[in-house]
């Protein structure tokens, strides 16, 4: 049986796959907990520098498996268990001391709206929409949409595009916001391959905690995040790979 969630590491950079193509990549249980699994490994893992989240097919990622919730016998209870289970994988994710680089080649709707604004860098295709869909089906937003989205692209274009249901086109997601980059479907593998190598390559921890820094700054108060960059930037700096650079730069 094919695995909903594929994991592939190699010279530290960590690739999650979606991998439910002929239902594109729609959420279910499985994944869910897959992801999640997948995402705990990865914290433990001192090798892994950058984390990759891409999809196979058509899709990034259709949101949640409605075929599975207008099967569900009791649908409150199945629809609970899988946004605790899709927010325990993107707090696992977010909690990573690591970059999150998303690529979406093609449409991310629902869910897979959240898991592209937890991510640290998002690149595009340019045949790539995005559309909040939840109004849809009657449904409110999960998977973090509502925590990430407002803070990505304003709080009266999130509003816009959350309650009137509007699709937005790769270009107009740059524009906004909400990804960093859209580039033409054919590039997209080799940007996202350069950024990933690109990130994997800072020295140190320096990468990591800078994506750990910014991830946090908008629960907190100015203060406390100024609190956190000066513990941050005095630890770092008795690191080995710091140290090493400081006193090299200091010699020129």
């Amino acid at each position: 049986m094919t695995e909903p969630v594929l994991l592939d590491l190699a010279d530290g950079i960590a690739t999650l796959t979606l991998n439910r193509p002929s239902a594109g990549n729609a959420l279910n249980m499985e994944l869910a907990t897959l992801l999640h699994r997948h995402a705990e490994s990865l914290a433990s893992n001192a090798d892994v520098r950058v984390v990759v989240i891409r999809a196979t097919g058509k899709l990034f990622c259709a949101g949640g498996d409605v075929r599975d919730m207008a099967g569900a016998t009791d649908r409150s209870g199945f629809l609970r268990e899988l946004a605790d289970g899709m927010h325990r994988a993107l707090l696992a994710l977010r909690e990573l001391t690591v970059p999150l680089i998303v690529a979406v080649q093609g449409p991310a709707a629902g869910g897979g709206l959240g898991l592209v604004l937890a991510a640290d860098i998002a690149v595009a295709a340019d045949t790539a929409t995005f559309v909040a869909a939840y109004s849809a089906i009657g449904l409110s937003p999960d998977c973090g949409v509502t925590a990430l989205l407002p803070n990505a692209v304003g709080a009266r274009r999130a509003a816009l595009f959350a309650l009137t249901n509007s699709r937005l086109t790769a270009a107009q997601a740059e524009e906004w916001g909400l990804i960093s980059e859209a580039v033409s479907a054919d590039a997209l593998e080799a940007r996202v391959a350069e950024l990933a190598r690109l990130v994997a390559d800072r020295p140190g921890e320096s990468a990591g905690q800078a994506a750990r820094l910014l991830r946090n700054s908008p629960e907190r108060s100015y203060a406390e995040q100024l609190d956190d960059e000066a513990t941050t930037i005095a630890r770092l700096s008795d690191t080995a790979a710091a140290s090493a650079l400081i006193e090299a730069f200091a010699k020129r």
